[in-house]
């Protein structure tokens, strides 16, 4: 049968998965995809951390290709590594970071680790994110802390297919802790988003057929402004234009000589 055939092979490629993200633990690794070509099998590997994977050489990655060989039956499988382009927006890498942050430094700031990670998330443009940590932190019980800032769904279509989860295991010596990670990427819209366009008013336009059809009134009263037109454009022009200096104007002398009269004696 046909489906059985499409259940083997999904079934295979699961576990291609598993034994990749088993063997590449502490890597960085986000996802692996398998592709099917027509000379073999690819698995491509996207992580932040490529040398950890390909290793002195290429040793990890030969490894790798002969085990899936031997163990899967694969003929012809090439690993390829792709990087992820924004690591705080991937699930993976931040509970990666975490968790090394966890062993290397332990759990006395795991509610610094928690804010501070989920302000980066939102800050590269998450809408939404989550961090929950428990274990024995801080005290012997175990406990769970949640940290959550924006906007998240826990039920329905986007919380089932949208959004983003990774869960990530510390081994430490008080035990084991474990972190998930939930993001809302910022490429998804959700049925409740209300985007208002502005609409731009515009003069309405007199086309020549509706003005063979308009009144006479109308018809005259456009003509008359037509012809004021040129006139107010002449008097601006008139305005605008720098006037000449007027020139003064010499008085004129009198014609009769002013007669002195004699003093009187």
């Amino acid at each position: 049968m046909i489906e059985r055939k499409f259940i083997s092979e999904k079934l295979k490629e699961f576990q291609v998965q598993e034994y990749v993200a088993a063997t590449l633990e502490k890597s960085g690794h986000s996802k692996i995809e398998i592709k099917r070509t027509p000379l073999g099998e690819k698995i491509v590997v996207y992580t932040t951390r490529p040398g950890l994977i390909v290793g002195r050489k290429g040793e990890n990655v030969k490894k790798l290709t002969a085990v899936l060989k031997k163990r899967f039956n694969m003929e012809n499988p090439q690993i390829e590594i792709g990087e992820v382009e924004h690591p705080l927006l991937d699930p993976w890498s931040v509970a990666d970071q975490i968790v090394n942050s966890f062993e290397r430094f332990g759990t006395k700031r795991f509610k610094f680790i928690g804010h501070n990670m989920l302000t980066k998330m939102v800050e590269a443009g998450a809408l939404g994110a989550e961090v929950i940590i428990s274990g024995k932190v801080p005290s012997s019980r175990a406990k769970s802390w949640r940290f959550s800032l924006g906007h998240l769904k826990k039920s329905g279509d986007i919380a089932e297919n949208y959004m983003l989860h990774a869960k990530v295991v510390a081994k430490l010596k008080t035990g084991i802790i474990g972190v998930k990670v939930s993001i809302l990427p910022p490429h998804i819209t959700l049925p409740d988003h209300i985007s208002i366009k502005s609409k731009e008013k515009k003069e309405p336009e007199i086309k020549l057929e509706q003005l063979k059809e308009a009144p006479k009134d109308l018809k005259e009263a456009i003509k008359a402004e037509t012809e004021k037109a040129p006139e107010a454009e002449k008097k601006q022009a008139a305005k605008k234009s720098p006037r000449a200096p007027k020139k003064k104007q010499a008085k004129a002398e009198p014609l009769v000589e002013p007669v002195e009269q004699e003093e009187e004696k």
